[in-house]
């Protein structure tokens, strides 16, 4: 997907299918490590026709979160920035994910001198990454290019993520056991 395209109108397309796309084969592990992780409690809570449609709308906000940032960092040249990948749709899991289940406890890798594995709460974990994030996205600002990383999709399908978690949060179906 890229922005000055959108924006012009051509290549709506794009918008969806650039959600499908992978920059490599770690591109593809990291995300499909994030949705085994945190999507089925998603869609258990979401019902699978509701998680489908919330997934898709996530990674959407998230193009429109990079255009813009990519519209607002500066130059004309910026606009010509791709972006490819389903971390901005994932990112919206995560949002969804920290609003329902907060407490809820993720193994993690912590790495100081040793490497641990440390049951975090979901709302820590979640909260470091999307601060983390917010930073990056405030420093490399314009310079996505250079990092490789759509630091603002990530943010703008959290966002989303987090709005539909407040509107479902009460709605959540029972769990059969």
């Amino acid at each position: 997907m890229v922005p000055k395209e959108v924006l012009q109108g051509q290549r709506l397309y794009t918008l969806f299918t650039s959600m499908f796309l992978h920059a490599d084969l770690l591109h593809l592990g990291g995300n499909m490590l994030f949705l085994y992780v945190f999507g089925d409690n998603g869609e258990d809570a979401f019902g699978h026709v509701r998680y489908l449609f919330f997934y898709f709308l996530s990674g959407i906000a998230a193009d429109v979160a990079f255009i813009w940032a990519q519209l607002f960092s500066g130059g004309v040249g910026t606009l010509l920035i791709p972006t490819i990948g389903a971390s901005g749709a994932i990112a919206g899991v995560l949002g969804a994910y920290l609003i329902l289940y907060p407490r809820a406890r993720i193994l993690t890798l912590v790495f100081i001198g040793w490497i641990f594995i440390v049951p975090l709460p979901a709302v820590l974990f979640l909260g470091f990454w999307f601060v983390y994030q917010l930073l990056y996205g405030m420093l490399t600002l314009g310079v996505e290019a250079a990092t490789g990383i759509a630091y603002w999709a990530h943010i703008g399908g959290f966002i989303v993520g987090i709005f539909f978690g407040l509107v479902w949060r009460g709605r959540r179906r029972p769990r059969t056991l």
